[in-house]
């Protein structure tokens, strides 16, 4: 069961470093200091007051928290204590950086209430991280997830695929490195342009390349793929598009796109339907059973995987059916004598490929 998240933004404060891909303030959309105690006090309210829900989750995010003066840090917590007391406040969670964490820093966040923290890990390939200029190594990383982990904390992680240095074999290494230190949960966001940022001079140098949208959504569903196989959730794919990132010249180039993680999903679903399919020519009429979840990824954008099919193999897709029966990984195709039912974790091997 997920509560509604009450989110407090501190864009790059905290942080020593300009990363070649940062500008948080175009990313969270807010130029603002700390939130007040009163402005804290006053949010949590208004979620409380609008939502059927007796309780909410807090989190700090956009900058790095444990980087923040400790005086900062307590006043930004400290409002929140009766409402963790009363229930009202169920989990709280920060971001930081990897070499921000230490067990003194951990203990003190757990002993503020903080259940959760969120590292930008960004790749675990040095060489990408030096060109990134993110100031720690790999090894940065795998101390930090040790010792929030020994500290009792959830931690999740952050990906940036595509960045300077990186290629699709490095990506694929570094979400292996990070899923072996079995981090709580993952988002991947694959690397953007935004202007202003070093890493703007060095696309429009012509220095630096992106990712093709078609690129990232085929990678990007490799890493989810892994990421389910390993029974690690990822909450999120591509960066939420606010309405900062919508305005025309912010995003200057990269696989931006405003339902990146259907798109994901979509080509997820496409490929076990290809493997279910094959076989079948000639106008075959097929009906497509998945579970009511499923429907839009089966489809896809516009119906583009049913288009492709029946462009692929001369199928004729009758319909797709919500089917309650089946898991959120099943697909079953029933076609004149015949039914084949497929699992997205166990059916798909991308490392085969």
């Amino acid at each position: 069961m997920t509560h509604p998240v009450v989110p407090f933004f501190i864009a790059h404060q905290g942080c020593p470093h300009q990363c070649v891909f940062c500008d948080q303030v175009q990313i969270a959309g807010t130029t603002e200091g700390l939130p007040t105690t009163g402005e804290i006090e006053q949010k949590i309210a208004t979620w409380l007051a609008s939502s059927s829900w007796q309780t909410v989750e807090v989190a700090y995010f956009g900058g790095t928290f444990t980087g923040l003066a400790p005086a900062d840090q307590r006043r930004l917590l400290l409002p929140i204590q009766p409402l963790i007391d009363s229930g009202k406040v169920c989990a709280v969670t920060v971001s930081t950086r990897p070499d921000a964490i230490t067990p003194q820093n951990t203990a003190f966040l757990r002993e503020m209430g903080v259940t959760t923290v969120e590292l930008g890990v960004q790749s675990m390939a040095d060489d990408v991280l030096k060109l990134a200029r993110r100031g720690h190594d790999s090894h940065a990383v795998e101390q930090a997830i040790v010792c929030l982990k020994g500290g009792g904390m959830r931690v999740g992680g952050q990906l940036m695929p595509g960045l300077p240095g990186d290629t699709l074999v490095k990506s694929r290494q570094s979400l292996q490195r990070l899923l072996a230190l079995r981090p709580d949960f993952l988002r991947i966001y694959p690397t953007l342009v935004i202007a202003g940022t070093p890493l703007a001079e060095l696309y429009q140098q012509g220095s630096y390349a992106t990712l093709p949208l078609a690129a990232a959504v085929s990678l990007c569903k490799e890493l989810l793929h892994m990421a389910l196989q390993a029974n690690v959730p990822v909450v999120r794919m591509g960066l939420q598009p606010t309405d900062e990132l919508q305005v025309a010249g912010v995003v200057v180039a990269g696989p931006f796109h405003p339902a990146f993680r259907q798109l994901v999903e979509g080509e997820l679903c496409l490929d076990l339907l290809h493997k279910l399919t094959a076989g079948l020519h000639g106008g075959v009429p097929v009906t497509i059973h998945c579970n009511p979840a499923r429907v839009s990824d089966v489809t896809g954008q516009r119906r583009i995987n049913l288009r492709h099919l029946q462009s692929a193999h001369g199928l004729k897709i009758i319909r797709v059916v919500a089917d309650q029966r089946l898991g959120r990984h099943e697909l079953t195709v029933d076609f004149p004598g015949g039914s084949r039912t497929g699992n997205l974790l166990r059916d798909l091997d991308y490392a085969a490929l």
